[in-house]
């Protein structure tokens, strides 16, 4: 899901925090912030979760994002719930989590889990945010920093997976070829500019089949996976690699612990939902002050009576980047009885130099672009309510934070046909057109003719991505891990082999190392 980020790595709030000390002199700090106690007495298996993702708040980026909302409402449950992360991610409760390919994220973590001693460790995993690391001679090389932490750690691991492509897919995360920029305004800035490209495509093209091996090999080594959509669930099936003589190769995906199995079923990766709610709860009129917010006014009629037009807004907000596809934003004929409103912001690990302002030009009084940059959950809220449907003529996606949050604020969509959109288009929670300016003009009045459709099913379907409700299907799958580690357990220890030296009085039982259990 973190494209800018992912392709940086393939290529190269009110609160005050502070680092109070250093752990063993190897860059594990720990934070002033308090993790809650179990303090709920109604939930029945209270646990302690290490929850690990590199980026988190105020961290800008939808996997920090995303982790920071699953674990309050952890929290809520009454799980303790400790966060490692990024130095930069203040709101943590462990630092140093780094997403450059030379740092020790797993030998981190260890000593993380060594402390802590967690009921689960839940990783979400991203590839960039733990140095992604393409061989342009090898494929099967390919790797990340967190890699070894799988094969090590004891304790029982959940994956959150955010990342799979198809292959067509996989080649759009690349940049286009502009020769024309100005860095490359000499004969010999665009030579070295043209060779990069094409390492860079080489790379894509031996790469695609070992990116997706990293996930497959991080459910089999976990207890659990956890999508957000049957489109991911099947493009994770956790199988082995194959060689080209048939046989599994050198980089096995079984180790000797309790997280891995020699094979996966279809229950071992199982989709809940990106969670999302509004900030604010709608109230009379929301829509006409949320306008009235961001400045947005529209012309009176003709004949100069004063009741305004009803107009529609159709809303592109998310992180400024090429895959967003907003390119076609300007080519679109947008039909008389609309707008649309862009807002861009920047995450925090991305550098791609994406100019939006370029495809403002010509449709200028029919694109408003806010220019607010990262907004408030307040003032994101508000703008969607702003709003009738959200654009998404994303290039590439295998999920989306701002599908989920548009429907959680009763907002359609109308996106590209990608499959993971395709998939919530089929609950008729919005349209997907081919990615061509015309398509999106005929889904806008499709989607006019047949708003109430539309509405009704997204506030229908929207009360499944509450937190709560998440929250509660992440605890059952963690309680029901625990239960069958802990019935493995009591299975191996009575099925051991017990021998008797008759000569001597030594017992010899064989016993396999065990988890252990969090009573």
């Amino acid at each position: 899901m973190n494209l800018p980020l992912l392709r940086d790595f393939l290529f190269r709030n009110d609160r005050d925090t502070k680092y109070e000390r250093n752990f063993n002199n190897n860059n594990l700090y720990f934070s002033s912030i308090s993790v809650p106690e179990n303090n709920n007495i109604n939930i029945k298996n209270s646990l302690k979760i290490l929850m690990v993702s590199t980026e988190y708040p105020p961290m800008y980026g939808g996997v920090g994002r995303y982790t920071y909302n699953l674990t309050r409402a952890l929290r809520k449950l009454g799980h303790t719930v400790y966060v490692v992360c990024n130095e930069d991610g203040k709101e943590g409760n462990f630092f140093g989590l780094s997403s450059s390919f030379n740092k020790d994220n797993s030998g981190l973590l260890l000593k993380i889990v060594k402390k802590v001693k967690p009921d689960i460790v839940h990783i979400q995993f991203e590839h960039g945010l733990y140095g992604l690391k393409l061989r342009s001679i090898n494929p099967r090389n390919t790797c990340t920093n967190i890699d070894s932490f799988y094969d090590i750690c004891k304790v029982p691991i959940v994956t959150t997976f955010h990342s799979a492509y198809t292959f067509k897919q996989w080649m759009n995360i690349i940049s286009p070829l502009d020769l024309k920029n100005t860095n490359n305004n000499t004969l010999k800035n665009q030579v070295k500019h043209f060779s990069k490209y094409i390492l860079q495509y080489w790379k894509f093209i031996i790469n695609y089949k070992s990116f997706h091996d990293l996930n497959n090999e991080k459910l089999v080594k976990s207890k659990k996976g956890i999508v957000f959509s049957d489109y991911m669930k099947n493009r994770i099936i956790g199988k082995k690699r194959k060689g080209n003589n048939g046989s599994a190769n050198n980089k096995s995906y079984v180790k000797d612990n309790d997280n891995s199995n020699s094979s996966t079923d279809d229950n071992k990766n199982i989709i809940i939902y990106h969670g999302a709610e509004p900030s604010l709860s709608p109230f009379p009129n929301i829509k006409e002050e949320a306008r009235s917010k961001f400045s947005i006014y529209f012309d009176e009629d003709d004949n100069k009576i004063k009741k305004r037009r009803i107009k529609r807004i159709a809303l592109a907000i998310g992180f400024k980047t090429s895959t967003k596809g907003w390119d076609i934003l300007n080519e679109i004929d947008i039909p008389e009885n609309w707008l649309i409103i862009v807002n861009s912001s920047k995450n925090h690990f991305n550098t791609e130099n994406y100019k939006l302002k370029k495809i403002i030009n010509k449709n200028f009084t029919r694109i408003i672009d806010l220019q607010r940059d990262f907004l408030s959950d307040t003032d994101l809220s508000l703008l969607f309510y702003a709003s009738d449907v959200v654009l998404l003529p994303y290039k590439v996606s295998s999920g989306s934070g701002v599908m989920f949050d548009a429907l959680a604020h009763g907002l359609p969509f109308i996106a590209t046909d990608l499959e993971f959109f395709k998939e919530y288009a089929r609950k008729g929670l919005g349209i997907t057109v081919k990615r061509d300016p015309k398509e999106f003009k005929k889904a806008l009045i499709d989607l006019e003719n047949n708003y109430e459709y539309y509405w009704n099913s997204v506030n229908q379907f929207k009360s499944s991505l509450n937190w709560k409700n998440i929250a509660d299907h992440h605890s059952n799958v963690y309680n029901s891990i625990l239960v069958d580690t802990k019935s493995s357990k009591s299975i191996l220890h009575s099925s051991t082999i017990v021998t008797t030296n008759a000569t001597t009085t030594t017992t010899n039982a064989t016993v396999l190392p065990m988890n252990k259990i969090k009573k």
